[in-house]
């Protein structure tokens, strides 16, 4: 189980039983309970029981893939490049719209402008402060909109 949490539009934090990791997507780097201090750029690492895959994209930008239990959440924020080598990801962190269409996650946890991304989608969105997930299977099978304050 982990909860996925959001201070603003390009923080998304993850917090699991052993391990907190918040990724800048603006920055292009994680911070949280690692040792070495924050990480910046591409590559992968392992972070508690957080498995991390950062993708580099566009001029020096990062999006990542971050695998929890079998459950893959992709950060990608506004960026829309890259998501071929993204993959599959249950929970997608963005704003793109086109994104959501391209990677077809079960949940979306919206990085942007709300109002934008349900009327083109033509879905509800739900707030809640930190969205919690049990495991892959627990997802629903519709996709969900979530807003995180």
């Amino acid at each position: 189980m982990f909860e996925i949490e959001s201070k603003n539009q390009d923080l998304i934090t993850i917090v699991t039983k052993k391990t907190s990791v918040t990724f800048d997507v603006a920055e292009s780097k994680i911070s949280g309970n690692i040792s070495v201090g924050e990480i910046h750029g591409p590559g992968e690492f392992e972070v508690g029981d957080v498995t991390i895959r950062g993708i580099a994209v566009q001029e020096g930008k990062v999006i990542y893939d971050a695998e929890i239990g079998g459950v893959h959440v992709g950060i990608i924020g506004g960026i829309e490049e890259g998501l071929d080598d993204l993959g599959v990801a249950s929970v997608l962190c963005t704003s793109s719209v086109r994104a959501i269409r391209e990677i077809d996650p079960k949940v979306v946890i919206a990085m942007g402008n709300l109002d934008v991304m349900v009327a083109e989608l033509k879905v509800s969105a739900k707030v809640e402060k930190k969205y919690k997930v049990k495991n892959l299977d627990s997802l629903p099978v519709a996709l969900e909109v979530v807003a995180l304050n």
